[in-house]
Formats: C-alpha cells, structure tokens, sequence
C-alpha cells in the first residue's frame, strides 16, 4: 500500500543535491543550515545562495538560484516572506524537485495576507511540479543520507520514522532518540503543511520499508476523512504512536498560531485514532518511551511481565508501586509456577522476601551474587513470563555491593538479554547517584536493552505497544 509514494519522495529524502537560499557569510539561519548539511556528511552538493556572496567554508555563496551551474533537487529557503514568490519562479527555472520553507508568517499568522500568499505559492509550485515542506518547518531529517537536524544533529540510522507539525517537537525528537538510542529512518517537520502533510508523510513512511514503527506529533488537520483512512492504511503495516498537541482550548488557540491547525475536540481525534488503530499517548515522553520498546521489538512477546526489585535492599514497596503500575496501565503480572516459587525459597528464604510477582530479591544479597544471578534467572525462565523487567536503584546498590559489585550485576543483565529470547528491560529511576545512573543508562541502551526511569512509564510504554499487536483484526 502508497508504493508508490517511495519514488515520488526520493527527492526530498534522498535528493542528489541540496541549495540553501539566505545563506551568508554571517551566522544566520541559512548559513547554520549550510555548515550542518557539512558536518552532517551529506554527500551530494551544497550549493549556498545569498545575495551578499562570499563563501562558507570552501563553498562559494551563488548570488542566485539561477546562477547554480548543476541541477538542483531540493531546496531549503530562510529568506524574507515577501521574497518566497519570486524565488518559486527561479526553482521552476532549474526544474527543482522539493522546497522546504523554513520562512514563517503566513497562515499561523490568521491574516489574509498569510493565507493568499501560501495560495499564491502553492499555485505557482503546482504549475511547475514542485512539492512543498511548510512553510513554518525544519523539513526533513535522513541520518542514511547525512540529512541531519538544523542544530547539525545527527543519529545512527534505525527503523523508526517520525513526523512532526512542530519544527521544536522534531528537535526534541531527534535529540532524545540520540539519547535513547532510538534510532530513526527518516524523520520531518512539515509545519503549515500547504501541500505535503501528515497523509502524505505517513504514506511514504507505511511504504518504506527501512521503517518499521512510526511516531508523530499533531496539532490539526485540514482534511480529517483523509487522515483518518490513511491512518488505517499505515496500521494494517506497522504501528503507529501519535500525540495530539492542542487538546484543550489554550492549547488548540495556542496550535492555530504556531502551524494555523484548526483542532477539533480531544474526545473526536481519541475516537478517531482508535479507530484507525493508532497508539494515542499524551506526552514527548510517553511517545518516546512507547517508540523505544517498539525499535526493540521483533515480534509481540506478549502481555505478561515479570518485575524483578530489590537487588540490595528495599525491594518491598517497589514491588508493591511497581504491581499497582502495571496492573493499572493493563499489564499482566501473572503468579509464578509452583516449582518457580520453590526455587526461589529455597534460594532465598521466605522471610524478607517477596517470592510472587513483582519478585522482591533482596535476601539475596548476603548469600552472594551468584544467588541473585540465579534467582532472576528463574524467574525469567518461567513459562508465564512473556517479558522481564529488572528494578535498579543505583544509590542504593552502590554502597552495598560497592562499584565491581554493581559492574558484575550489570554484565549479568546484559548477557542474560543477549542469550535468552524474552525481551529484557530494565527500570532506572533517578536518585542521588545521578552520574552513575545515566552512565549505567547508557551502557544498556548501547546494549539494546530498554530503560526507563519509573515502573509507571514502563508500564505505560508496554501496554501501548501490546494494545496495537493485540488488537482486532491483528
């Protein structure tokens, strides 16, 4: 399904070269987009266009798009409003494919002037064959092709694709992928959207097959019966995590001005996005967290989880916290075998711990850490456990099992999700020893094991992915 939306995009995910027009030899938006496109690796020419002339690097400053002596496949434009018309007619001159207009001021402006020029401007693109980005956007975002973030951002190549309304979304985005690891296909702010908009970027990205998950961020559509069948087309291939930004009254008046996105009320888009089979979360990191599990994911391993805390000490509340979370958020934490318990009993004793699910450990630390090794090795071998989760408060095991004791845990939790097929998690929530947890943090992630800070958001995190690979028709 929309197969045919690869070919038509090559150009604006991996055009052949790229202009930037209000380039400069002071540090203004183009020329940060000339030297990002340079450290990004893009491989094809950079042709910077400014009327001052010069040059950025070793790259001259062409007066004008006309004087560009090669072919010109996309063009990302930072120049006055008044100017955009103009320039349209030099890109129909040089048979450019694609304009990105990071430009502002029209429709989000709600002035009539706004909303004629973006007319004026998508006439004139449609009677030369070109596609628009925008205007009011920071276009696309390819780490395969060396297309990086305005800020000159770029990430490891993955098979997560994203779309953004909101140039400032997408930033965050990429930078909390580039944390998380979460590592993305192809990524765009469309912002305005005049003519390529959220259906036409979820088809291409359904289409990709470099992209396996899709996340989005959305203020508004002017075509909602579009949106909605393209919706259920991309999910019948591939979920689909979307938030919807401008739900309540201060912040759909708050969407009209920044993308000129009429809302409609929360209730009618949660409709529609259940419908369509989307995943509907609320929030960058719920968004995030939920992309995540889905990078890591092959296949659905199913509902049921197992919570494993206290690996020094104070296991006991977490585990209660941590079963109130995932049994409100829909998640199965069902009872471990009778032959798991008795394992476990004999291993630890029965006082001090809790031997049912979530498993409170801790009775394991006098006896040793091949006692606790082999402890969450039964529990993650049990035949009722589809995913295991490990509890690590690093504050605590620090001083208890001093930093070679930790380091030692911590190859066990790494080489236990690389030699066992259910998906191995792990819950790290900020303390005194923030240093060591995001250092911690990232080692795992480097090792394809998913983190989060809260039993909640994991909880919340799976039950979205499993909502989608469990629902009807699935």
């Amino acid at each position: 399904m929309f197969e045919e939306k690869v070919k038509e995009f090559e150009p604006i995910f991996y055009p052949r070269s790229i202009a930037v027009v209000g380039a400069s030899t002071k540090l203004k938006v183009g020329s940060v987009w000339v030297w990002a496109l340079i450290s990004g690796g893009f491989p094809g020419p950079i042709y910077p266009v400014g009327s001052g002339g010069g040059k950025i690097g070793d790259l001259e400053i062409f007066p004008r798009l006309r004087d560009i002596p090669g072919e010109i496949d996309y063009v990302i434009v930072a120049i006055p409003r008044r100017s955009v018309l103009e320039l349209l007619d030099d890109c129909a001159a040089k048979n450019v494919k694609a304009v990105q207009f990071f430009t502002a001021g029209f429709s989000e402006t709600g002035t009539s002037h706004g909303y004629k020029l973006e007319k004026q401007m998508l006439e004139k693109a449609r009677r030369a064959g070109i596609r628009i980005i925008g205007p009011n956007c920071i276009g696309t975002y390819c780490p395969e092709h060396g297309i990086p973030s305005l800020l000159g951002r770029i990430g490891k190549s993955g098979t997560v694709g994203f779309l953004s309304q909101s140039g400032g979304i997408a930033t965050k985005l990429i930078e909390v992928g580039i944390a998380r690891h979460i590592n993305y296909s192809k990524g765009v702010s469309f912002g305005n959207g005049i003519d390529l908009d959220a259906s036409d970027f979820l088809q291409y990205l359904a289409a990709d097959t470099k992209t396996r998950a899709i996340g989005a961020y959305l203020e508004g559509t002017k075509d909602g019966t579009r949106l909605f069948n393209t919706m259920k087309g991309v999910t019948r291939a591939k979920p689909l995590v979307v938030w919807k930004g401008g739900r309540t009254e201060v912040g759909a008046r708050a969407a009209l001005s920044h993308t000129g996105s009429l809302a409609s009320s929360a209730a009618v888009w949660s409709a529609m996005l259940k419908q369509a089979g989307a995943i509907e979360v609320s929030g960058l990191e719920e968004l995030t967290d939920t992309l995540l599990i889905l990078q890591r994911l092959d296949r659905w391993p199913g509902m049921n989880a197992a919570v494993i805390g206290g690996l020094a000490d104070g296991g006991g509340g977490i585990s209660v916290s941590a079963g109130d979370a995932f049994a409100e958020s829909g998640v199965n934490l069902p009872p471990l075998s009778a032959e798991t318990e008795e394992g476990l009993s004999k291993l630890l004793g029965e006082v001090g711990s809790i031997l049912r699910n979530p498993v409170d450990v801790s009775q394991a630390q006098p006896r040793g850490v091949a006692t606790l090794f082999r402890a969450i090795e039964l529990v993650a071998a049990d035949a009722a456990i589809d995913i295991v989760l490990i509890q690590e408060d690093v504050e605590i095991l620090l001083p208890i099992y001093s930093p070679t004791g930790l380091e030692e845990i911590n190859r066990f939790v790494i080489e236990l999700a690389g030699r066992q097929d259910k998906p191995v998690m792990v819950i790290l929530p900020p303390g005194s020893a923030e240093q060591e947890r995001l250092q911690l943090e990232q080692r795992f992630l480097a090792a394809s094991i998913p983190v989060f800070a809260s039993p909640e958001r994991a909880a919340k995190a799976i039950s979205n992915a499993g909502r989608y690979f469990c629902r009807d028709g699935a």
